[in-house]
């Protein structure tokens, strides 16, 4: 499949709207994305132009997103970019579109805290497994002639 993947870094501009549809969650927002550049004239960062794009999640990136974004938030965008042109009031309008396949806080511009979903029970829950032992042990001139170990996999 051709598709236009990109990836995005911004502000969340407005607060995300979630729906619960009949395909599963939904949820939109606003990301303002505002380049930046040296002005050597004045020997300062001044910002460029912004562009606007919505942002729409779907499933699970939609509920965690819903719970996750406010306004301003610093957020890094990945997705497939749609863009729609129409016709209003009898004048040609474009809107770019970025269909959401993982959205995260800018940390580069500040802290988070993750915290992972909730999945269902289980029946039973697993053991807990022993750590690996990575350590290579040092070479003896016996250690040619003696078989490993062998590992009990669970």
């Amino acid at each position: 499949m051709n598709e236009t993947m990109v990836c995005a870094v911004g502000n969340v501009a407005t607060q995300p709207v979630f729906r619960e549809l009949a395909a599963g969650p939904s949820a939109r927002f606003r990301l303002a994305v505002t380049s930046r550049y040296w002005d050597r004239e004045r020997s300062t960062w001044t910002d460029g132009h912004t562009n606007f794009f919505t942002v729409w999640a779907n499933r699970q990136l939609a509920t965690n997103a819903a719970t996750s974004l406010s306004v301003g938030d610093p957020v890094v965008v990945q997705g497939r970019l749609k863009v729609r042109t129409e016709t209003r009031e009898g004048q040609q309008r474009a809107s770019a579109d970025i269909d959401a396949v993982a959205i995260g806080h800018d940390l580069a511009r500040g802290t988070a805290a993750f915290r992972r979903t909730g999945r269902p029970e289980t029946a039973a829950p697993a053991p807990p497994r022993p750590e690996p032992d990575w350590e290579t042990p040092a070479e003896s001139p016996d250690a040619a002639r003696q078989q490993p170990e062998p590992v009990a996999v669970t």
